[in-house]
């Protein structure tokens, strides 16, 4: 299983305008209240949390990240540092 990288939000087209800021090309969404993305390598998805979290004024979305199945954490300023030294000490490839 991957690391689930899932984003929320309650104003439409909010999670689209994200990401076509932070891809540069549209992406299609079936929802579009709600994205999720599966990680192969869970290091790959700082990048997009810090975006988001750094833009956190710009956008109003929320953030919850899975690394165990099962299990959810949202992802907060308050949280972001830390989750993202776990990332690189948990998978270090």
């Amino acid at each position: 299983m991957g690391t689930i990288l899932n984003l929320y939000s309650d104003k439409h087209g909010e999670i689209s305008r994200f990401l076509r800021d932070f891809y540069k090309y549209n992406i299609a969404l079936n929802n579009d209240l709600k994205w999720e993305k599966v990680f192969d390598n869970p290091v790959e998805m700082a990048d997009i949390v810090s975006a988001l979290i750094d833009n956190k004024d710009l956008y109003k979305i929320n953030i919850w990240v899975s690394l165990d199945e099962g299990a959810f954490i949202n992802v907060t300023e308050n949280n972001i540092d830390k989750l993202i030294r776990y990332l690189y000490e948990r998978y270090p490839y």
